[in-house]
């Protein structure tokens, strides 16, 4: 009887999934150290030879996973706003509540991102994955405050800048209880965002 293979066969779209589970896995696990192909291969169960074939470089593994983390988190606030009541405010706060979920909080996803954000000063795809990504999560934010505030200039000059202060507030809550989830809890996270549109 043939041995089998160390490396199944996969399509490649199911390669490229593994890839970047195995590449979040790693990073969340080990932060930079996570970054060695070698040990990325080893969790994929998928060859180095392999992994160069549908990357051509490390960077472009990471940045795939960054894309896939940021999106997913997005992606998620989107479903829980298109599952809200209708009223602009509770869609407000079915945005915050999806993004501070006690899952966003785990610690693996926070080393991953705190290895992304040390990577975008010298990788010029995983800045433009950043670019584009932040810029989703903003224009969601901005489309938000506009169905809040009316869309009127008078209320909130600028919903581009309003969405930039919130998202920029809804960060450091979240890096805060990170680092050390005694400080405030989730529900106070939400109060403080809420109060925040209360001032608008």
């Amino acid at each position: 009887m043939a041995t089998r293979s160390k490396f199944e066969r996969k399509l490649p779209e199911e390669r490229r999934r593994i890839l970047i589970a195995a590449t979040l896995k790693c990073l969340g696990e080990q932060g930079h150290a996570g970054l060695s192909v070698r040990k990325i291969s080893a969790e994929a169960g998928i060859s180095i030879g392999l992994i160069n074939h549908h990357y051509p470089s490390k960077d472009a593994l990471v940045a795939q996973a960054y894309e896939t983390l940021a999106m997913g988190l997005l992606d998620g606030a989107k479903a829980a706003v298109a599952q809200a009541n209708p009223t602009p405010r509770e869609r407000l706060t079915a945005f915050f509540r999806a993004t501070f979920a006690a899952s966003g909080f785990d610690h693996g996803t926070f080393r991953a991102w705190v290895v992304f954000w040390g990577m975008i000063g010298d990788s010029r795809l995983l800045a433009e994955t950043h670019d584009r990504t932040y810029g989703e999560f903003r224009s969601c934010l901005e489309d938000l405050l506009a169905d809040f505030t009316g869309g009127t200039p008078k209320t909130v000059p600028d919903i581009r800048l309003a969405a930039i202060g919130l998202s920029a507030l809804m960060d450091g809550l979240w890096l805060e209880r990170c680092l050390n989830p005694a400080t405030f809890s989730i529900d106070e996270a939400l109060q403080i965002c809420d109060s925040w549109l209360d001032s608008l």
